[in-house]
């Protein structure tokens, strides 16, 4: 009698684990994509941002990676094809910080995406860390981020500390004497502008300016002009695109010219800046990034991608670094075999993939090793933003004195 019982009892558990082993990989393979959501302006004062920077990577990304049928997950047994699904934040802090609390616990996305804009990516980053969501940086980049330490934050963009340093070396190359700095009056702005002081003053350059700018402001010609009437070589302007057009616009309406004029967002981008304003008005402009097709062969390839998609040039400071970032990320997935955000966390953190910038990793606190940069400083030159870094990256060397505005 007992034996039948324990016959029973077997034949029954044998089949309860028959069953979970079916029903496991049935449910494993359920799933049919994978969801990721993103706020950006699409409207607002800064919706020109994303689309010259940023915007147009993570929509090409997605077709390419569909285009290939997905992204093979192990754990699944097949390739994922991914959906993004973007909402607009109208350019509001608040509205775009409401609207990852709802991607994540409403829509209950696999992942998220960044915004686009260093204040916008400081409270972003807080937010996906707060749910253990993975956060890639896109447009943006903050100090103040590394002094969180968030472990689910993985910072992409180069920056002031790194683009400050070069800017001054560039400068005490090429014989600037003294600079004027402006800044927009937010983290952005701030942390360029006091970034760079330091740096100019350590290779002798005189700062006879240092001057923030409110949001919003639609005439900059009284700083312009003050720097003028010191005379300075160099004027640098810590801006976004509303305040580099206008800046740009303003010293050509007026006919004030420096030896050197450089601005942080705006310069990189080939169509906003130079078929904007032209390739004779933009020689010798420099800005934040920078690369260039001649940067690497993943580079050559990329820009012929993008090209070829939106039938234009990609901007010169992001575009090649979101690109890589996102080959990091999907050969992270595929290494881990699942979507579980610490698993794939845990392989961004320590390992080194190929991408279009070459071997990419991060450095001990999650930001894209300085050895990954394509370049820190760029200028135009003959129609092509040069990487005019000092060092074995550049493309070539620095033009200087900047030819004055042409006549009109």
């Amino acid at each position: 009698m007992k034996s039948r019982v324990w016959i029973k009892l077997s034949v029954f558990a044998v089949t309860v684990l028959f069953l979970a082993g079916v029903a496991g990989p049935k449910a494993a393979a359920a799933k049919d994509v994978i969801r990721i959501g993103q706020p950006v302006h699409l409207s607002g004062p800064l919706a020109g941002g994303p689309k010259i920077s940023g915007g147009p990577i993570y929509k090409l990304w997605v077709e390419e990676v569909n285009k290939h049928g997905g992204i093979y997950v192990k754990k699944y047994g097949k390739k994922l094809p991914v959906k993004l699904i973007v909402y607009d934040d109208k350019s509001d802090m608040g509205t775009m910080t409401r609207l990852y609390e709802k991607l994540i616990l409403e829509d209950k996305v696999d992942f998220v995406f960044p915004p686009w804009g260093t204040a916008y990516l400081y409270a972003a980053a807080q937010i996906a860390n707060k749910y253990h969501y993975i956060m890639i940086g896109g447009p943006g980049g903050a100090l103040k981020l590394k002094e969180l330490n968030l472990p689910y934050f993985f910072q992409v963009l180069n920056f002031s500390d790194t683009q400050a340093p070069a800017l001054a070396g560039i400068f005490k190359e090429v014989g600037v004497k003294s600079v004027a700095v402006v800044y927009r009056a937010d983290l952005h702005g701030v942390e360029y502008g006091d970034a760079m002081i330091p740096f100019f003053k350590e290779k002798g350059i005189e700062v006879k300016m240092k001057k923030s700018y409110p949001d919003g402001t639609k005439d900059l010609s009284p700083m312009l002009k003050q720097a003028k009437n010191l005379n300075v070589d160099a004027f640098v302007a810590a801006c976004y695109p509303p305040g580099g057009m206008l800046l740009t616009h303003q010293s050509i309406d007026l006919d004030i010219n420096f030896n050197a004029f450089f601005m942080t967002v705006l310069p990189f981008s080939p169509t906003l800046f130079r078929d904007n304003f032209g390739v004779r008005t933009v020689e010798g402009v420099m800005g934040g990034g920078a690369w260039n097709a001649k940067s690497s062969p993943g580079a050559k390839k990329f820009v012929e991608t993008y090209v070829n998609y939106y039938k234009h040039e990609p901007d010169y400071w992001g575009a090649l670094y979101y690109w890589s970032s996102l080959q990091d990320f999907q050969q992270a997935i595929e290494k881990a075999g699942t979507l579980d955000q610490k698993k794939i966390r845990d392989i961004m953190a320590k390992d080194t993939f190929e991408t279009a910038l070459g071997p990419y990793w991060y450095d001990k606190d999650r930001y894209l090793a300085t050895e990954c940069h394509p370049g820190e400083i760029g200028q135009w030159q003959k129609g092509v933003f040069e990487v005019i870094d000092p060092g074995p990256k550049r493309t070539a060397p620095p033009e200087y004195p900047k030819p004055p505005w042409p006549k009109k």
